[in-house]
């Protein structure tokens, strides 16, 4: 029971973040700004869509406990959830699921964004393994840890390249700076 209520609260939690990311896109796209990276965001979207359709299968067929561990899995999922929004909050209309620049821009450099340039894919790497291991589906955690390093080596220099093209960003994190 536990399962299909976090999942189903998880499942609406990225939907809703998918409008607020066309919304602020469409905000951005109107002032001037520009997509980077593309080509390899409708890889992401399969990989994330992908995760949920692993967990949910893998959960059902195994059918296994929760984990003997899931009280403290189950505070770092939340403490995950309160972190992400924090970073929304933060970003404001920056916030999108796509690598969106608003050329001149001054890069967010407050909230969590104050200790760290790309909190959200912590954030997000964790509950690429905290949640299936809440669960104990085991396969899941694994596969989908390897896919999202995957998938972050693209991303993030591509998203730090667009970066410092056309904002502030070398500025506020030197050059270089990977």
């Amino acid at each position: 029971m536990l399962f299909g209520i976090l999942i189903a609260l998880v499942i609406i939690q990225r939907l809703v973040e998918l409008r607020v990311a066309k919304r602020n896109e469409k905000r951005l796209l109107a002032k001037g700004a520009f997509e980077a990276g593309a080509s390899h965001y409708p890889y992401m979207v399969a990989m994330h869509a992908a995760f949920f359709l692993s967990l949910i299968l893998e959960v059902m067929l195994t059918d296994r406990p929760l984990s003997p561990f899931w009280l403290p899995l189950l505070a770092v999922f939340l403490a995950m959830q309160a972190l992400r929004i924090w970073c929304l909050a933060s970003l404001g209309q920056y916030w999108n699921t796509k690598i969106i620049i608003l050329p001149g821009a001054n890069v967010v450099k407050r909230g969590p964004y104050k200790w760290l340039r790309h909190p959200n894919y912590v954030i997000v790497t964790t509950e690429l393994l905290v949640l299936p291991l809440l669960f104990q589906a085991y396969f899941t955690a694994v596969l989908f840890a390897l896919l999202n390093i995957w998938m972050l080596s693209v991303r993030i220099p591509a998203e730090e390249q667009a970066l410092r093209r056309a904002t502030d960003y070398t500025k506020r994190f030197g050059p270089g700076r990977s």
